[in-house]
């Protein structure tokens, strides 16, 4: 008896310690944009123009209504605030194209996890709904200028069909605050079927016949799930009344429709050779492939089929031994010569949530490796903001846009720079985060103990 009594206590303290942990973060979100707001002095950098040196860039209720050079005058509104940023320069927030940000805090500890769903198919999963606004994760990444990211769903075990993607804001009480857009796509993960040169053995042909099957049956699966949910449109529209709804196939209608993008999670040659097949015989079109490591291998295809490319992991391994060790970093360029629209995302799993802040040194990556600076610079602002839909309203410093800005002390692709303003909407950000607090408290520690 006392020994249950003792194991049913530490469950309570570890479910106690789970909670603090999601709600530790302790920054508080900004109201809405109460005065005018003029930027001058610092070089803004349009992303889809020139740099304009010594710029001026006015905001108002959240939109940008103009970004000009140091020359022209306009009229200010009253009681508009004025900031001289001279030296500094000022980008677009950048967009982390493929995350869990939201939803997974610890990937150690399983109540803090909120991504995935069991069950192969799941097209009503909706990452919208899960997003936790109270999570560190947040404040750290848009630190570093990511303002704005895709949390996607991810898979159990066995997973196919993960569900909806949403585009959110880094600053909002609540997961509606934060939202940008949602659903943003339906996100397949495509079965892989990969075997290794070492498998030789009788065993091994064994193990790799079963994982032929194994493919075999995921791919009958996605099939079928298309086919179904095109059966149940069939029969809504013949049926006068509408029966009782099934929301996995009410969320594939606007799938089928075409009104929403489908986004298929693969890496390797054959994944990506099959999945595309896969969209085309069911009439998908501007399909976005995410990962893409070896997307550079079948451009013509990708073209072919207007495919965009999410392309994740620009700093990793390669994928086969014999291959050159910079085969990921070349990637970005060989995509960008060929025409096919990519951006450039990290890897997105549970435990790289707490590394977004690193997506401009993916693309810095890239540079290193022949992509031009500007094009990368691109690839983690307006080109995800292309991909996912919303390039009228993030991207870029357009009139028009949404305020939605940093300024910084240099290029954001060094990893020396540092971000010393943000802005969401118009309205100043907090950037301080747990590393912060962190790094003040240990200052702290050493200071103390030097007035001793």
């Amino acid at each position: 008896m006392m020994r249950n009594l003792f194991v049913y206590c530490l469950l309570i303290a570890a479910l106690i310690s789970a909670t603090d942990l999601l709600w530790a973060n302790d920054n508080v979100p900004s109201g809405p944009q109460k005065h005018d707001l003029l930027i001058k002095g610092a070089t803004i950098h349009p992303v889809n123009g020139k740099p304009i040196p010594n710029g001026q860039m006015l905001v108002s209720k959240g939109k940008i209504l103009m970004v000009v050079g140091k020359n022209v005058k306009m009229e200010l509104a009253a009681k508009t605030q004025v900031i001289d940023l001279s030296g500094q320069h000022l980008y677009p927030g950048m967009i982390a194209a493929n995350t869990v940000l939201g939803l997974s805090e610890i990937s150690a500890v399983r109540a803090t996890l909120d991504m995935a769903e069991p069950g192969k198919i799941n097209p009503s999963a909706r990452a919208q709904v899960s997003i936790n606004p109270d999570s560190e994760h947040i404040p750290v990444t848009r630190a570093n200028g990511v303002l704005a990211s895709l949390s996607i769903p991810r898979i159990g075990s066995g997973g196919l069909i993960a569900g909806q993607s949403a585009l959110i804001r880094h600053d909002g009480w609540t997961w509606e605050e934060m939202t940008l857009a949602s659903p943003v796509g339906m996100h397949l993960f495509w079965p892989n079927l990969r075997t290794y040169s070492k498998w030789n053995t009788p065993a091994d042909e064994k193990k790799i016949e079963e994982l032929r099957k194994a493919y075999a049956k995921n791919v009958r699966a996605l099939k079928e799930a298309f086919d179904d949910a095109r059966a149940y449109a069939k029969a809504i529209e013949d049926s006068k009344s509408k029966g009782k709804a099934d929301l996995r196939w009410e969320a594939m209608l606007p799938v089928l429709n075409g009104d929403l993008p489908v986004f298929i999670h693969a890496n390797t040659l054959a994944q990506i050779q099959s999945a595309l097949h896969f969209t085309n015989t069911e009439g998908i079109k501007h399909p976005v492939i995410v990962g893409g490591l070896d997307a550079w291998r079948l451009t013509d295809e990708l073209k072919k089929q207007n495919a965009s490319v999410i392309l994740s992991q620009v700093n990793s391994l390669p994928l086969r031994r014999c291959e050159a060790y910079d085969t990921p970093y070349v990637a970005a360029t060989k995509l960008h010569e060929a025409g096919v629209p990519f951006c450039i995302a990290n890897i997105g799993n549970s435990f790289e949530a707490a590394n977004e802040r690193n997506l401009p040194y993916q693309a810095a990556r890239a540079v290193a490796h022949g992509l031009p600076h500007d094009v990368a610079l691109k690839a983690v602002t307006l080109f995800p903001a292309q991909i996912l839909g919303v390039s009228d309203q993030l991207g870029s410093l357009e009139v028009g846009k949404e305020a939605t800005f940093f300024a910084s002390d240099g290029d954001p692709l060094e990893v020396m720079t540092q971000v010393e303003h943000a802005w969401v909407l118009g309205r100043e950000i907090d950037l301080s985060s747990k590393h912060t607090r962190l790094n003040q408290k240990y200052q702290e520690k050493y200071r103390q103990k030097d007035a001793r």
